[in-house]
């Protein structure tokens, strides 16, 4: 059933449910993070998994930044990260962002 404005003939469902989807996608960037950090862990453990086998799958690039401390006396705060990026975890990113596409 379709619900049409009567003054002037427009479909009033099909228009309300459009900026429900528009207010809805602020949310998607969120999913598309965890989506890629998913495919990243997955891919990386997959790709030190099999590369015993294939060393090929084993090589990546290191990505970070080194740890800087600071001593407050009574807090001592510690801050750093770093990426091990693989074949796999390039893969896993792909897979991440061709399932984001496909179903959001």
């Amino acid at each position: 059933m379709c619900l049409i404005c009567l003054n002037c003939g427009e479909n009033i469902i099909s228009k309300e449910m459009g900026q429900l989807s528009k207010g809805y996608s602020k949310g998607n960037g969120w999913i598309l993070f965890l989506m890629i950090m998913s495919g990243i862990v997955i891919g990386g453990f997959l790709g030190e998994l099999l590369g015993q086998y294939v060393p090929i799958l084993k090589y990546g690039y290191n990505l970070g930044v080194n740890t800087h401390t600071w001593d407050l006396n009574i807090l001592q705060l510690t801050l750093g990260f770093k990426f091990n990026i693989n074949m796999f975890s390039v893969l896993g990113i792909l897979i991440a962002i061709f399932f984001y596409k496909k179903n959001w």
